[in-house]
């Protein structure tokens, strides 16, 4: 399930080739597998422990691939491969949470439920997603055939939702963190460029970017505003060119993203972004809720007067002749 009809994803979806190779479970460890767990009785198969884990649901946890797959034949033959433990996991949210591709390829092959949601409304898509487990999204969009990429959780976030607020967190991190050490910067910087990587990859698959949360409203380009991050709210802009304005000029419970900008606070790119904004379509005359314009928003100071300068000069500044140019060198 992709965007609505009449809703534009960009660019069109596609078929997501497997970019990783997913050997075979080893022959040989399997057979013993399927012989231990051919000897359980059904009664042991269903077992589950205190915490609601059944012995796939272990097996998976544990990276046991032969035997995770010889237990899940035979919990699929007794229709329960989907079974849940105690925070509403199946086995194959279980294998996404532990970051292992290869368990999640073959529960998928062997008939697992990969819309299923924890008890937190979220799928194996969006746990991949909030995680940034690239490898694993890769796995999901080309085994499964019936993948919801518009599919809530409970915050009402798609999987999309969840790796943008993800790479926002990073972002702050490396951002504002004051105390953070070097060797951590990289760290989460290498961590961003895989986020960055699942977002691509959402995105290419279908996912629409055009989608607002059901708490705020928020679409992807007012979760980047808000927390200043200029390079992927870059990156949506930059899909969205020859688009309608409409999407720029969206609102969250009445507020437009270029609304976010003018508001923001002690943010170090602030004026890169109101710039951006403009730059691609964002309407300054445009009122929230409270019959405020952008412009009204904007701080106090020397800092502000620069984007209220800008705010005023909008699109009479930026206009049509050079706009493209001029969001190229922002």
């Amino acid at each position: 399930m992709q965007c609505p009809p009449g809703v534009a994803a960009f660019p069109p979806a596609q078929l997501v080739p497997l970019p990783i190779t997913v050997p075979e479970p080893d022959p040989q460890r399997l057979d013993q597998a399927r012989a231990t767990i051919g000897s359980l009785p059904i009664e042991k198969l269903l077992q589950e422990d205190e915490d609601k884990d059944t012995i796939l649901h272990i097996y998976v946890a544990k990276e046991m691939r032969e035997y995770a797959y010889a237990a899940a034949e035979k919990m699929r033959e007794l229709h329960r491969i989907d079974t849940k433990e105690h925070h509403g996991k199946t086995p194959l949210l279980v294998a996404v949470t532990a970051n292992e591709p290869y368990i999640v390829h073959d529960l998928i092959g062997l008939g697992a439920d990969v819309n299923a949601v924890d008890d937190r409304g979220q799928t194996a898509l969006h746990l991949a997603a909030t995680y940034g487990y690239l490898e694993v999204i890769q796995v999901i969009l080309s085994s499964a055939t019936a993948v919801n990429l518009e599919m809530l959780d409970f915050e009402g976030h798609t999987p999309l939702h969840c790796a943008v607020l993800t790479h926002n967190a990073m972002h702050r991190e490396v951002q504002h963190d004051l105390t953070i050490s070097m060797e951590t910067v990289k760290d989460v910087e290498s961590h961003l460029v895989k986020v960055m990587d699942c977002i691509k990859l959402l995105v290419q698959a279908g996912a629409c970017v055009t989608s607002q949360d059901i708490k705020s409203n928020k679409s992807v380009l007012h979760l980047t505003v808000q927390e200043g991050n200029y390079r992927l709210l870059k990156f949506f802009l930059d899909l969205s060119i020859g688009m309608s304005e409409d999407f720029i000029n969206m609102k969250a419970h009445g507020n437009s993203a270029l609304h976010m900008a003018a508001g923001l606070r002690n943010e170090v790119y602030q004026e890169e972004i109101v710039k951006l904004l403009l730059c691609h379509g964002a309407e300054p005359s445009i009122r929230n809720l409270d019959n405020d314009q952008p412009i009204h928003l904007v701080q106090p100071g020397e800092e502000g007067d620069r984007i209220r300068q800008l705010l005023r000069r909008g699109k009479t500044f930026l206009s049509a002749s050079h706009r493209s140019s001029t969001c190229q060198e922002t």
